[in-house]
């Protein structure tokens, strides 16, 4: 037998250091194992647990059904308890406006479902994941089964709404005692008595008939209660006039409503309702001449998987059927009008987001931008009208407006609320359906509404009537201007960028196009031809040029000049009573990095799918994005401030105005988790800061004009005068310029670059605008192999002559009158205008390519008429 070689003490030390080394080594990647079991263990639990949502409640009307009125000395407002609708007298004139489409709930024209919504003051449509809509309006989900409340609080009333497919509920005992229902017996006649019990079905569990018997485990499952004593249980399939007489019985026999939710808490069958239930309080209020309408977003509740997308406050207040005569006008361009009836039914309803789009939500494809910078509507009926001017929450509502004959007999224009918008969320090949996501909670905000009142038909006595609200909301910024003389805005092309080969290497460097001391030149000429009201707006003179970097930091361009350069030019201007306005990019960041302080993942926006929000151009052929051109990124909410203080602070320094080339333009939420800025609090950002600047005495230049930032900007440039002119849009009227003009200088988009200069100056002497130009100073063949193709047209040698006719002419016949107040606007024919100032001025207008001869009024064709 063999002996094994005994194991020597060093041998042993050494394997067990080797076991103990070898222990060591793994506890650390045992340590990550345990943890990462621990988070997976965690996780699934966590998703596991789905926390339990408090039901929503249905409300009751328990009014005496008496009308609900409000009324003051130019108003009488009188709510109908019965369908929560109402109507609004003009005392002035005797008009009477209603909620809803008058005999709408018989419209022939329409379905079931159009018919409920002609009838109702409010729609809520909520969504899913898969981004299917359901809308449910007042009337059908909410006033037919009378789950809404109706509380009057001193001066205004407030309508709660419960909107879902509820039955409506009666207070009868769905489970009640033996001993209970005897004694509430007792006290009915013995035909009531017997009446009432038929309606129920005695359980004693001890003693079940044999078909109970064998549904025995469901019957306590059911009813808990039964295991303790007999019970009598409501029978089902009652029809509500059956519990309505019931209900009337036990309240005469003293059944309470406490009694009767402590019933309810005996029932178990009654199983959730999984159709969404919502809740929306509505609340009006008398101010003044004008109807005040708001719901609190706190007001709004429902289940969290079904998320309230839109709103629709009032969709058809106002609106007209094929028996009326009148027409709605819409935010577009200036304003335009759709004619009631105008039998336009192929065309697709007039939609248009205010404010333009919101930048941080994501979009696949652009076929067209809509924008509408007015926050106002209306209707007129020719004898009267009114305007729905959109305040608190106005940055998210959209303008829809359609005719008969579509889907129903009546002419509506309304404002949809998109008050938790979403995003459609890419699962790449995880998931078969799209999927979209959702802005998580509501802001602590309100939706407001202000209706307007006017004794009269027209859309001049409509604007009149704006123009009013506008002074009175504004005072001290929208006030009257001393204008002399035409006010024009010229844009000066500083520089942009262009790649040039440095040894061989492709690299982008500013192309000057007018330098600071051509610019200077360029004033001088301009005033030396006789323009005395000028404004210059100087873009691309910093940071690259005109597709400016990052405003972290900012630095003039070596290219055209040094900054002893731009700051002669701006005492040249001072000396010479030029407005010289430096413009700046703050919402979005171009072509910057780490060196030019911009860090993507920090100061760049949130899309809602919580990725950058980087954005592209879009092509005009397959609307898809350009991603073969740079990306840009949408600037974090906090960010956009502290660029435009960066750019008003670095303005000041040369003594000029700023010009904002997005703020009062763009507008866009943040939807950064950390700091959610939604884009009504983005607006109110903006406006601070925009007043701000205007207290410090610093002139303003922004473009467009949206109407939050209208009041505060000295000139505004840019402003689509007529929109888009959509073919369901009868004609276009200038209620915007006749709502401002006297108060804020505006001008139309440049002359010689907008691609037809006839119609631009037509235009402008239509709406009452200044005149625009875009000029440099460097041959346009300099811009070629670049993407400034929109810059060709601005060579100031190739146009300086026609610039000074046109001013000439314009100036002399029209510049007395930009101090002056529009006084009246008529469209004559389908290509003859005519505009009326304060004193008596007319500014014929014909678009048309023939004379147009009316009396001693000759206007030649393609031309201008002024008649003092």
């Amino acid at each position: 037998m063999s002996r094994l070689n005994p194991i020597s003490e060093e041998r042993k030390r050494e394997i067990k250091n080797a076991v103990i080394k070898e222990l060591k080594s793994l506890i650390f990647p045992t340590i990550v194992l345990l943890l990462i079991a621990g988070v997976v263990f965690f996780v699934m639990t966590y998703q596991k647990i789905k926390v339990e949502e408090e039901p929503i409640q249905p409300e009751a009307y328990d009014g005496d059904g008496k009308e609900v009125v409000l009324e003051n000395d130019s108003l009488k407002f009188v709510l109908d308890p019965a369908t929560t609708n109402f109507t609004v007298t003009v005392k002035s004139s005797g008009k009477v406006w209603s909620s809803y489409a008058v005999g709408g709930i018989d419209d022939s024209a329409a379905i079931n479902e159009e018919k409920n919504k002609l009838n109702s003051s409010f729609i809520l449509t909520y969504g899913t994941d898969a981004g299917l809509d359901t809308s449910y309006d007042s009337y059908y989900f909410s006033s037919l089964n009378q789950i809404f409340n109706i509380v009057t609080e001193g001066d205004s009333v407030r309508v709660d709404y419960s909107l879902g497919k509820v039955a409506k509920e009666f207070v009868i005992p769905p489970v009640i005692s033996v001993e209970r229902l005897t004694e509430l017996t007792s006290t009915m006649s013995v035909t009531d008595s017997e009446n009432v019990k038929q309606f129920y079905k005695k359980y004693d569990i001890n003693n079940l008939s044999k078909k109970d018997a064998k549904n025995k485990d469901e019957l306590i499952a059911n009813y808990p209660i039964l295991e303790t004593q007999p019970m009598y249980i409501l029978r089902d399939g009652l029809k509500d006039t059956a519990k309505k007489s019931l209900e009337k019985q036990f309240e005469a026999a003293g059944y309470t409503y406490e009694e009767y939710l402590a019933d309810k808490e005996l029932n178990m069958k009654e199983a959730s309702n999984d159709n969404p239930v919502f809740k929306a309080s509505v609340i009006y209020k008398l101010d003044g001449d004008d109807l005040l309408v708001e719901v609190p977003m706190s007001s709004l509740e429902g289940k969290e998987e079904y998320p309230i997308y839109t709103i629709n406050i009032l969709p058809y207040f106002g609106s007209g059927s094929t028996s009326d005569e009148g027409y709605m006008l819409v935010p577009e361009g200036g304003g335009s009008i759709i004619n009631f009836n105008n039998g336009r039914t192929s065309q697709s309803v007039y939609y248009a987001n205010l404010y333009g789009w919101d930048m941080a939500l994501e979009r696949e494809a652009v076929v067209h931008n809509t924008l509408a910078s007015m926050n106002v509507y209306g209707i007129s009926d020719y004898k009267d009208s009114f305007i729905c001017i959109l305040e608190d929450g106005s940055s998210y509502a959209s303008i829809q407006a359609d005719i008969s004959g579509k889907t129903s007999s009546y002419n509506y224009v309304t404002a949809v609320y998109s008050i938790k918008p979403r995003e459609k969320y890419d699962l790449g090949s995880a998931a078969n359906t799209d999927m979209y996501v959702y802005l998580p909670e509501l802001p602590d905000e309100s939706i407001v509404k202000r209706y307007s009142f006017i004794d009269s038909g027209s859309y001049v006595d409509m604007a009149k009537d704006y123009r009013s609200y506008l002074i009175d909301k504004y005072p001290g910024y929208f006030t009257e201007n001393d204008d002399a003389s035409t006010p024009v805005a010229v844009e000066v092309v500083g520089a942009v960028d262009k790649v040039k080969q440095i040894m061989g290497i492709p690299v982008s460097r500013p192309l000057a196009l007018t330098t600071y001391d051509e610019a200077s030149e360029l004033i001088t000429e301009l005033t030396d031809g006789g323009i005395d009201n000028l404004s210059v707006k100087y873009t691309g003179w910093c940071n690259g040029g005109v597709r400016q970097k990052y405003l972290k930091h900012i630095h003039t361009i070596g290219a055209l000049g040094s900054k002893r350069d731009l700051k002669d030019l701006s005492a040249l201007a001072a000396n010479l009573g030029v407005d010289l306005y430096l413009d700046g990019i703050t919402e979005y960041e171009f072509e910057s990095n780490i060196f030019h302080g911009f860090f993507s993942y920090r100061d760049a926006a949130k899309f809602l799918s919580r990725k950058r929000a980087e954005l592209y151009e879009y092509s005009a052929v397959t609307y898809s994005a350009r991603e073969g051109l740079d990306s840009y990124f949408l600037l974090h909410g906090d960010t956009i401030i502290k660029m435009a203080e960066n750019l008003v602070e670095e303005t000041k320094d040369y003594n000029t105005g700023v010009s904002f080339q997005d703020i009062g333009h763009d507008l866009s939420s943040d939807f950064y988790r950390k700091d959610y800025t939604s884009r009504d609090e983005a607006m109110n950002m903006q406006v601070d800061l925009l007043k701000r600047v205007k207290d410090s005495g610093q002139k303003i230049m922004i473009n467009d004009g949206n109407a939050y930032a209208l009041p505060y900007a000295d000139m505004i440039t840019n402003m689509d005068l007529r929109g888009s002119e959509y073919t369901i849009i009868d004609y276009c009227v200038p209620f915007y310029q006749i709502a401002v003009h006297g108060y804020v200088d505006y001008t139309g988009f440049p002359i010689n670059t907008c691609g037809n200069e006839e119609e631009a100056v037509l235009y402008a002497a239509e709406y009452g605008a200044g005149l625009s130009f875009s000029l440099m100073k460097e041959s346009p063949f300099t811009l070629q192999k670049t993407l400034y193709t929109e810059y060709y047209a601005s060579d100031y040698s190739a146009w300086s002559d026609e610039l000074f006719a046109i001013y000439q002419r314009y100036d002399s016949e029209l510049g007395h009158t930009f101090n002056q107040t529009i006084e009246d606007h008529r469209i004559i024919t389908d290509d003859v205008s005519v505009t009326t100032y304060e004193d008596g001025t007319k500014v014929y207008v014909n678009y048309g390519f023939g004379e147009y001869s009316d009396g001693g009024v000759k206007v030649p064709a393609r031309d201008y008429l002024v008649v003092r």
